[in-house]
């Protein structure tokens, strides 16, 4: 951890809701004026697009267990000494990972390069005078042996609906934007799921501030519901992690007082209508960056 270059980690599996966090987070970057080095996960992927599917199939043939979420397809050390030398130095490398034409395009025309979707650009440094390191991907609080991410990070924040809810949006999404049939969806949840108890959920135990958005229709049988709940379907439960109220200076009376409808589930956590995450994100985490910064400017 560091208060010279903080580290700020958003972790929370695809579709979970992290683009609502990372929203949040960009409207308190523009008010509070501070220049942010933002890490995407996809870019510590292990394999490229082609070189992935080629390793997925050769272990499904073995009979083995892989996926986007575990090890093997990952670099969590690589990650780790990137938030280590942040934290150290204010720099570190980064890339890219290209997810179509246009992310293609810009980047080819920045670097000078001829790279397709599915590719990763090359590995370069991160820019001199940068106020902190924003990451947001699916390993921002991993743990395991030879690695320890979420130790590193000065703040870090879980993004998860249950279970049932996240199955639902991923089939809505795959089917989509990439064409897939719930079937093969129903296959893609079935072979992570080892990968997802091993080394999704527990990161939801290491987090300072969780966001778990629970829907309040019925959502029994995800793999037959095709709508996805919409915000204003659900509630959000926001938890913070012993010590994080102190830590932070967290005043649940005063968040009650700002969100209407709010209510204390337990001693550690407030709940909030879905239709208002990014406004309850913006009010709990604007003061927490602030105060970053302020420690920041003190020690330079």
């Amino acid at each position: 951890m560091s208060k010279r270059h903080p580290v700020v980690s958003v972790t929370g599996s695809s579709g979970a809701g992290t683009s609502t966090v990372k929203r949040a987070f960009e409207h308190i970057f523009k008010r509070e004026g501070i220049t942010p080095a933002v890490v995407e996960g996809d870019s510590y992927h292990r394999y490229e697009r082609g070189p992935m599917k080629e390793a997925m199939a050769t272990a499904l043939a073995n009979g083995e267990n892989f996926s986007h979420f575990g090890p093997e397809a990952n670099l969590f050390e690589k990650l780790e000494e990137l938030f280590k030398t942040y934290g150290e130095t204010g720099s570190g490398q980064k890339r890219y990972y290209l997810h179509s034409l246009d992310e293609a395009a810009e980047h080819n025309a920045r670097l000078g390069t001829n790279l397709d979707p599915g590719q990763f650009t090359p590995w370069e440094a991160i820019p001199n005078g940068t106020d902190l390191l924003f990451y947001e991907g699916l390993h921002g609080g991993v743990k395991g042996e030879g690695y320890d991410v979420a130790g590193l990070a000065d703040l870090l924040v879980g993004v998860v609906p249950v279970v049932n809810l996240e199955w639902i949006q991923k089939i809505a999404r795959d089917n989509k934007e990439r064409g897939y049939s719930a079937e093969a969806t129903v296959d893609t949840i079935l072979r992570r799921m080892p990968d997802y108890i091993n080394h999704i959920c527990p990161q939801f135990s290491l987090t300072d501030i969780n966001f778990q958005r629970v829907s309040t229709v019925d959502t029994s049988n995800p793999f037959m519901i095709r709508e996805i709940p919409t915000p204003d379907e659900s509630f959000v439960i926001i938890h913070f992690r012993k010590g994080a109220r102190e830590k932070w200076g967290i005043d649940f009376a005063y968040l009650l007082d700002m969100i209407h409808d709010s209510f204390m589930s337990s001693p550690t956590s407030i709940v909030v209508d879905g239709g208002k995450m990014g406004f309850a994100m913006e009010l709990i985490l604007t003061p927490i960056i602030h105060r970053m910064i302020e420690e920041k400017k003190k020690l330079s």
